[in-house]
Formats: structure tokens, sequence, C-alpha cells
């Protein structure tokens, strides 16, 4: 049956219409973002496939341009609509971190980075860098290495804080392997950049390490 034909309160988009985002399931989310299914097949129907093929719905969303074309009902377009649908989401984040303060509001920060990071297949250091009330200036990815490490270079990190005119950091890198535990390079990493922006006043807030199911902060830790 498709989808027109169902009763109101079960289609997808009055159901959201009627009750908010928060009350369809990942599958009908999907099947708005979809808007067709394929033959014999409703849109709801091909996104509870597509999400039990991939193995669940965030591969789905991070999968690469040749995975997810492979699949039926999806294509280069609806690649290039969910990628910018993503960048769109992460943006909003962080023009939420912008209207307020980075340490009163710490789970914008961690949902923000995490959204940011989390997804990366290699590791990538970044910063957060804020003023001296603590409201973000800018995010920047600083630099990217292997599954095994990131270069850091604290010269460049202060060249870039002083470039913002940046009171604080807040570090953030990810751990491909998905567990967020730091080791003895990550605290040390975060002594080096700590003493080479305190030269020049710039303090490091905290140092959040984005695993696959949580971020560990160095701060929460008493490493900073």
């Amino acid at each position: 049956m498709a989808i027109r034909d169902w009763p109101a309160a079960e289609r997808p988009r009055e159901k959201l219409l009627q009750r908010g985002a928060g009350a369809l399931s990942d599958a009908e989310l999907l099947a708005i973002f979809l808007r067709t299914g394929v033959v014999g097949m409703s849109a709801v129907d091909l996104a509870r496939q597509l999400i039990g093929d991939f193995g669940g719905l965030r591969p789905l969303l991070e999968a690469d341009c040749r995975n997810f074309c492979r699949h039926k009902g999806l294509g280069e377009a609806k690649y290039v609509q969910l990628q910018a649908t993503l960048e769109l989401a992460r943006r909003h984040l962080l023009a939420t971190l912008q209207r307020g303060d980075a340490l009163t509001s710490p789970d914008d920060t961690r949902r923000f980075l995490a959204a940011r990071l989390r997804g990366y297949g290699h590791e990538v250091f970044a910063a957060l860098f804020l003023d001296n009330r603590h409201r973000v200036i800018a995010f920047e990815e600083l630099f990217s290495g292997t599954i095994d490490g990131a270069s850091v270079h604290p010269r460049e990190v202060v060249k870039r804080a002083l470039a913002h005119n940046a009171a604080a950091l807040i570090l953030a890198h990810n751990h491909p392997s998905g567990v967020a535990e730091p080791s003895r390079a990550d605290e040390s990493i975060t002594r080096r950049l700590r003493e080479a922006l305190g030269l020049v006043e710039i303090r490091v807030l905290d140092h959040l390490i984005v695993g696959d199911g949580e971020i560990v902060s160095l701060a929460e830790r008493g490493l900073i």
C-alpha cells in the first residue's frame, strides 16, 4: 500500500507536523528524506531495508559516496542532499554554541564536537577558539593523520589562536578506534599545548576526546 493511502495519523509527514520530529522512528525520518520508494516498496519500507542493509542509521549517514550509491533507491543526488543536510545540522550546532558560553553549555559543546569528529576514519585534531567570556569565536580542524594518530604542532595552534584573538581554547580530537580513553601521547600533547599557549596568555580549558559512544574530558580527569 502506498503511503498516501495510509491513515493520515500514520503518514510520516503528517505525523511530524502533528507530533514533532521526535515522534518519528528512524525509518520514518529517512522515508521523508527519500520522498519516494521503489517498485513494490513504500518509502518507509525502503528506509527500513536500507537501515538494515547498512547495519543502522549512523552507518548509513556516514557511508562514503560509493558505498551509499550501491544500494537500491539511492544515488549521487541523494548522497549530495544528505551531505548538505548533515552539514546544515553541524552548522546549526555551531551557531547554537556561538550564542552562548561554551563552558555553561557542555552538552551542546559535546554534541557539536561529536557531530564534527566522530565519523572520521582517521584522527583529526581540532580546536574551539573562545573569547574572554568563553564564547565561541570559531572552530577549526587543525591537523589530520592516520588511524594511529595526528602530528600536532604547538606553534601552529598558537598562530591560529592569535589570528582569532582568542583568550582560551577547547581542544578536541577523535579516536577512530571508538575508544575515548586518553593515551599518554594525548596527555603529553595537552601539556605541551598548554605551556605554549600559556606563554601568550591563552588558556586551555579542556581537551575532549571523541570516541564512538562517549566523549572523555581531560579537565574532568584532572589532567589539565
